[in-house]
């Protein structure tokens, strides 16, 4: 059997789209096709020739995007390089679920016996919210449920843009 040889990058240009004050990339449908996941997906590569590793989001629309805020601010588009991992970087956890982390030493352990994947669907399901109620409210059921053993939260789609600032009804409103 023929030696396969290692992953290659997939390479393209991107348009920028500003939304609010956001700075994101639309993958062209045939890059998407090409990923493991319709929902988020671990990445290494580069933006306009600064390696990276992040995560490309889902669109809820079986597509995906990517944050390019470390590109030139002027940039209308970027040359991006898009590699698969399974080396997930670690999410930047919310003040408040971290704050709520450091009281319960037993969700703090759990935080930690977990895999960075399940780090970001917590965090994202703590910050898919507008309402500041309900966000605190999932806050206090992440800390609920890591104490009972959870691994992740449950009922939660993994495809759905759930970035409160540039999504509604679980889909990206960029265009």
């Amino acid at each position: 059997m023929p030696k396969t040889g290692s992953p290659v990058a997939i390479r393209f240009e991107g348009d920028v789209v500003q939304v609010g004050d956001r700075r994101i990339v639309r993958l062209p449908t045939d890059v998407s096709a090409t990923l493991p996941s319709r929902g988020q997906v671990a990445a290494a590569g580069s933006i306009d020739g600064v390696e990276t590793v992040t995560v490309v989001e889902p669109d809820g629309e079986k597509g995906h995007w990517l944050d390019v805020a470390g590109a030139d601010g002027d940039a209308v588009s970027v040359d991006l390089a898009v590699l698969p991992t399974t080396q997930w970087p670690e999410p930047t956890i919310p003040v408040d679920l971290g704050s709520a982390l450091d009281h319960s030493a037993t969700a703090s352990a759990r935080w930690q016996a977990i895999t960075p994947m399940a780090r970001w669907e917590w965090v994202r399901w703590v910050a898919a919210t507008r309402n500041a109620d309900t966000r605190s409210r999932r806050v206090e059921v992440s800390i609920s449920k890591l104490d009972a053993g959870s691994s992740r939260p449950c009922c939660f789609d993994l495809s759905s843009c759930t970035d409160p600032e540039l999504a509604r009804s679980g889909r990206l409103v960029a265009d």
